[in-house]
């Protein structure tokens, strides 16, 4: 028995004295290993990083679940799953694309640098307006291609040109 009339039993008390050990060594390692300490900010910006992103892709009702049925809330969840496994499989893709191309092209990509790119970016994506879910005709049926530096730079100079010179 762990407790009695409200209050632990000395088992009860001796458990969870037990379960703090596990919590003090953490936040002591916390304190004292700086390794540690940017392991776990790692890890908490790589979540935060996701959160982030789901919340961009579950923008609607500002990420509230609003149905009636439990079944329907995990439908939306599921979905929001689906869709957010979708654009970091997406991105992991056309980075790796990117970082290839980069090597191909002679630049000196590090590992290292590689390794701090996160699948979570999502300025490119249009989380709103009209979508068409069908393939378009890839000769490869592989990724698109990548687009020409100079060529976006140009396009952005003549966009940026006509915002200016609107009326």
């Amino acid at each position: 028995m762990l407790s009695r009339d409200g209050r632990p039993t000395p088992l009860g008390d001796a458990i969870a004295h037990y379960g703090r050990i596990a919590k003090s060594l953490h936040i002591l390692r916390l304190a004292d290993e700086p390794g540690y300490r940017r392991q776990i900010k790692a890890q908490a910006n790589l979540q935060q990083g996701r959160h982030s992103l789901a919340r961009k892709i579950f923008h609607g009702r500002s990420g509230q679940l609003y149905q009636r049925y439990q079944e329907g809330m995990e439908d939306q969840i599921g979905a929001l799953g689906l869709v957010l496994n979708a654009v970091v499989l997406f991105n992991t893709r056309y980075m790796d694309a990117a970082v290839a191309q980069l090597r191909a092209d002679g630049f000196d990509v590090r590992d290292e640098d590689v390794a701090q790119l996160s699948p979570f970016v999502r300025h490119h994506i249009n989380m709103l307006g009209r979508y068409s879910f069908q393939l378009p005709d890839l000769p490869t049926r592989g990724l698109r291609p990548l687009r020409d530096k100079d060529a976006a730079d140009s396009q952005n100079m003549v966009r940026h040109h006509l915002r200016e010179n609107e009326f």
